[in-house]
């Protein structure tokens, strides 16, 4: 009898919580196949929402940019066509300018510094920004640091950009950092690149290992130059229209395992690299590195940037993100 009534019990508190979440099937943009680190900790995520809910939050993730490019399906989660997206900062800094800092070549020196930045004072920041352009940012996760690769030649010196076209992100920031080192800069939703390469429309493009690996580039490209020029972060989106209609046990399910995601995404993107670009060679790809005297000249080649694009990003932004760094870095 005591066990029927404590399972009658456990049953019934049960029941208040459990009414707190709707039946819904969240339709979620993932630019990448589902084999990338994105596409696995996505699956664990979704796992951890259906779990929390009793069943009843459901993601469905179309991969491949299937539901469109970044901009496009970044303007379906806004007016709630869909309702979730992840995607890089990049394509967001024509709604929201200050993003354009996570965009500034070589602002990471490691992972490390990215995810203290991102997961502090300074990501909240940047999160309370997206509710004013319809969206909710749930966590900061990666794309990784990027590097170069192209069909004409190894870069091995600052000249050896010069003449080179290359795809980029469609953002100023990335178009005017290959055009100070001298590059064609092409800008192209990532959608559009493989068969870019392939028919030589461009020379060359910039991503993280998993995306060259992901997207077989390495069937179209020769040669990886590990430049090691941005960081890019991910944000993970949900509509505002979505969000709003929302219970708050659903809105925290959608936090908590947002961030469970992404420790997950992390954590396979790092352990992943190094046998990653060891596939890449195995591919065929000739990968170098640049003595850190031309990473030097490289870097310095770079500096405008940031006084071209400072202004449009805001002093408040520069100032937070740089003085956290300042401070994670002791100096």
């Amino acid at each position: 009898m005591r066990i029927v009534l404590l399972i009658a019990t456990t049953m019934l508190s049960a029941a208040p919580a459990l009414a707190q979440f709707q039946e819904r099937n969240l339709r979620l943009s993932v630019p990448v196949p589902k084999e990338h680190p994105m596409g696995v900790a996505l699956v664990k995520m979704a796992a951890c929402t259906a779990d929390k809910s009793g069943g009843k939050l459901k993601m469905q993730a179309y991969y491949d940019g299937v539901l469109g490019n970044d901009i496009a399906a970044t303007q379906s989660a806004r007016s709630g066509t869909i309702d979730m997206l992840i995607t890089s900062t990049a394509p967001l800094v024509g709604m929201v300018p200050a993003l354009g800092v996570f965009d500034l070549p070589f602002l990471f020196n490691n992972e490390k510094e990215a995810d203290q930045v991102l997961d502090g004072k300074a990501g909240d920041w940047f999160a309370a920004k997206l509710p004013a352009v319809g969206l909710i940012g749930l966590a900061w996760w990666e794309n990784g640091f990027r590097h170069t690769t192209n069909s004409k030649r190894p870069i091995t010196k600052l000249e050896d950009f010069d003449g080179v076209k290359m795809r980029v992100m469609q953002n100023n920031i990335y178009i005017d950092t290959f055009k100070s080192l001298g590059s064609n800069a092409v800008p192209m939703a990532f959608s559009e690149v493989y068969s870019a390469l392939e028919t030589k429309t461009v020379d060359g493009q910039e991503n993280p290992f998993a995306n060259i690996d992901n997207s077989k580039f390495y069937e179209v490209q020769r040669y990886l130059t590990l430049t090691k020029h941005a960081y890019a972060p991910l944000t993970l989106l949900i509509s505002k229209k979505t969000w709003d209609t929302m219970s708050s046990a659903e809105q925290g399910v959608m936090r908590d395992c947002a961030l469970f995601g992404r420790d997950e995404e992390r954590r396979i993107n790092r352990e992943q690299a190094a046998a990653t670009l060891d596939k890449l060679k195995s591919k065929g790809m000739a990968v170098n590195e640049i003595s850190p005297a031309e990473m030097q000249r490289i870097r310095d080649k770079t500096r405008v940037v940031y006084e071209q694009h400072g202004k449009a990003i805001g002093d408040e932004a520069m100032t937070l993100v740089f003085g956290e760094l300042k401070r994670i870095r002791g100096n």
